[in-house]
């Protein structure tokens, strides 16, 4: 090959390994002596996907219970429990397998603020009421749990609310996730005619379970 031809190649080589280069350069940002020039900054944020979660909440932290309905044996004291909310927003697929849950209800006895001899919290019972339960009928209130002056009128449930008694729950946590439910109670409270006068209070304590 004479001189020239090998020139001619030399020369569009160099030209090529330039023509690939400035591809590959990204844009340059310049500027005249006293001016300025700009640097675009981007970023993409994935949108965080967390998993659902089971929870209660209760519309109020009191109840007053006032006198209705009472009789010469016996004294009754009346109140509405705060509407209490079940919320899944779980999808079906972050359920456990074969899962139910439930929401529990529990009293102490009724202590004196003056030192009265305490009331039992067999003395108080409550009449569930559900107020939102969906599409699915899968989630239903509890049964009525009245007091131990009381005949009962579920077998065995004039105990009142000493032990941990249901206040709402469904059988299949799958099939109801991703909605809320809400549900109250009618309570009442029965003592002897007797009963020393003065303020009582009690706790109810409300849990929900999976």
């Amino acid at each position: 090959m004479d001189t020239w031809n090998r020139k001619r190649l030399l020369a569009a080589g160099a030209a090529g390994a330039l023509l690939v280069g400035a591809v590959a350069m990204p844009s340059a940002a310049s500027a005249e002596p006293g001016g300025s020039a700009d640097v675009a900054v981007t970023v993409d944020i994935e949108e965080i996907s967390e998993p659902g979660v089971l929870a209660l909440t209760i519309a109020g932290d009191s109840v007053a219970l006032t006198e209705d309905g009472s009789t010469l044996l016996v004294r009754q004291f009346v109140g509405t429990l705060p509407t209490v909310t079940v919320t899944d927003t779980r999808t079906a697929d972050e359920v456990p397998e074969n899962a139910a849950w439930a929401v529990l209800g529990s009293a102490t006895d009724f202590v004196g603020a003056a030192g009265q001899e305490p009331i039992g919290a067999g003395h108080l019972g409550w009449r569930p009421r559900l107020i939102d339960g969906g599409d699915t009928g899968l989630v239903s209130e509890g049964e009525e749990v009245v007091t131990v002056l009381d005949e009962p009128t579920q077998p065995g449930n004039n105990v009142g609310l000493v032990d941990q008694e249901l206040l709402v729950s469904t059988f299949d946590s799958g099939a109801v996730a991703g909605d809320a439910y809400s549900v109250d109670a009618e309570l009442f409270l029965r003592t002897e005619a007797d009963v020393a006068a003065g303020a009582y209070t009690s706790t109810l304590t409300l849990s929900l379970f999976e």
